[in-house]
């Protein structure tokens, strides 16, 4: 008999949900909750093969939404009973040292996952919240937890242990633990099932591009370093984080301007990237089009976010000691193929050289014929990497 599992991500005042047929992944519905917690009435939208819509509600929680939700789904006859499913999978942002792997969510779990709070003050909280909302709901329910720093818990120490003070990392847990994971993982298993290939037998750099930003190197099948830190803050520029920068410029501002901790945070979470160097915009879309049409800061910010997702697929070849595939995924990997053209610009040197056709049209496929390196252009689905992970869980 079929299975039913969810795939549920919690924001602050939104929940993504997908409802997947098990094991035969088949995507049976999607929806997303928006405004969740505020004055406004929230918003609901789904979609399935034969139906889309878009409503507001008079609900104001998450759990007031995973209610509606459970209810919808018998009203809509995608379940007859809630029985029918058998298992929630979570998507949780933090799992630190204590979580490698996914899990199912028992009460030693849920404290952990709170314990790491402090390591992911935006993310873990949210995600606690869904997890609670679950588990009242369907108390009989197997609930799993899907982290997206498990995946690069295969880094060596070389690559995640900072050079400050050692005594940081072993009181405090100071160390790079890198995120998206699950995207990461996900788009190089398809990559190496549309090449044929083993993953242990690929060198990958996984390029996941959106208003965050992250790249990946994948050695022998495990995340051998990753670009995000010991937060989602580090590495690439993105739609308003600033990425890498010199920390000397934070104690320079607390100095001069006298901005307090809250204030560079702000600054550097919020008021960077692209929104800060292009001053108009977080979106890349629109940083694309004013670049076109001839704004010089927004082709400053273009230009920088390309040539740091370069100087990061070079520097992660070299530490793998080549490169055998380029994968580009999520919102600005997955559909910006200037982008995608400017990374990849003066690469030719690695055996990187795009097909412009090929990447104008977003094939599968994008390098020239006969260069040795694979350029792919593969959709990331978080949300089907949690289901498999919930499934095997669950059973």
């Amino acid at each position: 008999m079929p299975n039913k599992i969810m795939s549920i991500n919690a924001g602050s005042s939104s929940l993504k949900f997908q409802l997947f047929e098990m094991p035969e992944e088949k995507l049976l519905v999607k929806g997303l909750f928006e405004r969740l917690g505020g004055n406004d009435e929230a918003i609901f939208g789904y979609s399935t093969d034969s139906a889309k819509e878009s409503t507001q509600l008079s609900i104001s929680s998450h759990k007031e939404a995973v209610d509606f939700l459970l209810k919808f789904l018998i009203d809509k006859n995608i379940l007859e009973t809630l029985e029918e499913l058998k298992g929630v999978g979570h998507r949780v942002a933090h799992g630190g040292e204590e979580f490698p792997k996914s899990c199912v969510i028992g009460i030693q779990e849920e404290q952990g996952i709170d314990k790491l709070c402090q390591l992911a003050p935006l993310h873990n909280p949210v995600n606690l919240v869904g997890i609670r909302a679950f588990k009242k709901a369907l108390p009989d329910t197997p609930q799993v937890a899907v982290f997206d720093t498990s995946f690069h818990q295969t880094m060596p120490a070389k690559n995640y242990v900072y050079p400050i003070p050692y005594t940081y990392y072993e009181e405090e847990g100071i160390r790079k633990y890198g995120f998206h994971g699950t995207s990461h993982q996900f788009v190089a298993q398809e990559a190496t099932k549309e090449l044929g290939e083993k993953l242990t037998d690929l060198k990958i750099v996984s390029c996941h591009l959106g208003n965050g930003a992250s790249i990946c190197a994948i050695k022998n099948g495990q995340s051998f370093d990753t670009s995000m830190g010991f937060t989602p803050l580090a590495g690439l520029m993105m739609g308003t984080r600033c990425g890498d920068i010199d920390p000397s410029i934070l104690t320079y501002l607390m100095k001069n301007k006298k901005m307090d901790a809250d204030a560079l945070e702000a600054m550097m979470n919020q008021q960077s990237g692209f929104l800060g160097v292009s001053g108009a915009s977080n979106d890349s879309r629109d940083i694309l089009k004013r670049a076109s049409e001839g704004d010089t800061q927004s082709q400053l910010a273009l230009d920088i976010f390309t040539n740091r997702v370069k100087t990061t697929i070079g520097a992660y070849a070299a530490e793998m000691g080549g490169i055998d595939v380029l994968i580009f995924t999520a919102g600005i990997g997955e559909n910006a193929e200037k982008v995608r053209e400017m990374c990849c610009s003066e690469l030719d040197f690695l055996g990187i050289k795009l097909d412009a056709e090929r990447n104008k049209s977003g094939d599968l496929f994008i390098q020239q014929d006969g260069k040795p390196v694979y350029v792919m252009v593969i959709p990331t689905n978080e949300e089907l990497k949690i289901a498999q992970d919930t499934f095997e869980l669950a059973k």
